[in-house]
């Protein structure tokens, strides 16, 4: 049974210009991006989907997801060039009370699109992330990074004005058992008109 909470977002669709000067398109996702989404993780290294919450090879997963789309908890903006997904991204709302000012986002990225710099797939959708959570209201945000297998990650969120808050020493172990460390990023948002090319406010990372 299907029961989304989808909903027409100012802004959206938007498109980029890829490095490679390639029109790419982002937008929600919608119900129909069942079997696209799923190709699309089916993509990704085992070793890369290995750090996801989920099972995202598992069709039935994808298809929960498909089914229950509530963009006021949890909103995925999906990349697209010539009609094909190649890049997943998220924006999670707090359920709890106390904590309905912040969130969390997650990004990823088809191996082939990686490491594009400010034209990259990654860089856009994160862009997006961030903006859209300040139109919502939100203060602040949280991005995962495992540290020592995505600079590239961390490189670019630092660069949309995320600072290091935490840094948790061997928290995640990859697919072979190895420890690795998890970082924590921050993205303070200063207000609901704010624009991702803004100020943030100054205040010292925890290390």
């Amino acid at each position: 049974m299907t029961t989304t909470t989808i909903y027409p977002i100012p802004g959206y669709p938007t498109v980029y210009l890829t490095t490679d000067n390639v029109p790419m398109t982002i937008r929600p996702m919608v119900p129909e991006d069942q079997h696209a989404l799923l190709d699309f993780f089916r993509s990704i290294p085992p070793e890369d989907r290995f750090y996801l919450k989920d099972d995202v090879t598992d069709p039935t997963i994808i298809a929960r997801w498909a089914q229950s789309l509530d963009y006021s908890r949890v909103l995925p903006l999906l990349a697209l060039l010539d009609g094909a997904i190649v890049g997943d991204g998220t924006l999670h709302r707090r359920r709890a009370e106390t904590r309905q000012h912040s969130g969390e986002v997650r990004v990823v990225v088809h191996p082939a699109y990686r490491n594009r710099g400010v034209g990259g797939v990654g860089r856009a959708l994160l862009y997006q992330l961030i903006h859209t959570a300040g139109d919502k209201g939100l203060k602040r945000l949280l991005f995962e990074v495992v540290a020592e297998t995505e600079p590239a990650a961390s490189d670019t969120a630092q660069g949309l004005d995320c600072v290091p808050v935490t840094l948790l020493p061997a928290h995640v172990h990859d697919v072979c058992g190895h420890p690795h460390d998890l970082l924590i990023m921050e993205r303070r948002l200063l207000d609901p008109t704010w624009s991702a090319d803004g100020e943030v406010e100054d205040y010292m990372p925890v290390f």
